[in-house]
């Protein structure tokens, strides 16, 4: 039996949250704001936590996944009023670097991959494949924008314009929320919302991150030597522990891969 002394003071506790893999739906993406709400919750509330710390490895994904995450963490940092440390691992790109700025302070490994403040939207175009092998397509709406970029139909301009339009409002959202975040910190003088990315030494000149930095000597140099770290994560559903959902896990890292291998890794 373990007895608590109330005149020992505790060793300063941090909770650590990882964050890896894309963002998407919930049930298709490892990161969605369903599966890590609960999570998030229980790392900024047990135990009475000095600050959380924000585990970070991710190619993006979702932009209203992303948003939501985000929003969450702020929410629960200034209701517990916990400061909240960003880690950056292989890559923070797009969504992983929005998730990034949630945070107070951003320290990544000197080759980690950071940046991409842009919205992307890619397809496929196989109206000619169907024409080649005789097949009709037939598709009946009620409504001229119900069918907009039918990938087995010709482009439409007004399409694509619409389409622009609403990626050039997303990513004035980006912007809002990293200019909002970081503030004085960014360079001014340099183009930050192209969509590019950087290694973390630039990044930081540049005001998107605070500095080269690990999570445990960057912990203990803030909390002391005796800091305690107690991490939390998001928890495999029973039933795909047995290979139930075998497929659909094998399909979501294919794409996740592919997100990944944007970036070179």
């Amino acid at each position: 039996m373990m007895l608590r002394l109330p005149f020992l003071k505790k060793p300063p506790l941090v909770s650590v949250v990882r964050l890896s893999g894309a963002i998407g739906m919930a049930g298709r993406g490892a990161l969605n704001d369903a599966s890590l709400a609960p999570v998030l919750e229980a790392a900024f509330s047990k135990g009475k936590p000095d600050a959380v710390a924000l585990e970070i490895n991710s190619p993006g994904g979702s932009p209203v996944q992303s948003s939501l995450i985000g929003a969450r963490i702020r929410r629960l940092a200034e209701e517990k009023d916990v400061p909240v440390f960003a880690f950056v691992e292989d890559v923070a790109a797009s969504g992983g670097y929005w998730l990034a700025v949630a945070a107070d302070e951003i320290w990544a490994d000197a080759s980690s991959i950071v940046g991409s403040i842009g919205v992307i939207s890619a397809g496929f175009g196989a109206q000619e494949l169907l024409n080649r092998h005789g097949v009709e397509r037939r598709v009946y709406t009620a409504g001229e924008s119900k069918s907009m970029l039918d990938p087995f139909q010709a482009e439409d301009p007004e399409d694509v314009a619409r389409l622009k339009g609403l990626l050039g409002d997303i990513h004035d959202n980006f912007i809002d929320h990293v200019t909002d975040r970081r503030g004085d910190k960014l360079d001014g003088s340099h183009k930050l919302f192209t969509g590019e990315i950087w290694l973390a030494k630039r990044a930081a000149e540049l005001g998107l991150i605070d500095g080269i930095g690990h999570i445990k000597p960057t912990l203990m140099a803030r909390f002391g030597d005796k800091v305690k770290l107690r991490r939390y994560g998001v928890k495999k559903p029973f039933l795909s522990r047995f290979g139930i959902e075998l497929a659909k896990d094998v399909v979501a890292g294919i794409e996740e891969r592919a997100d990944f291998a944007r970036f070179g890794l």
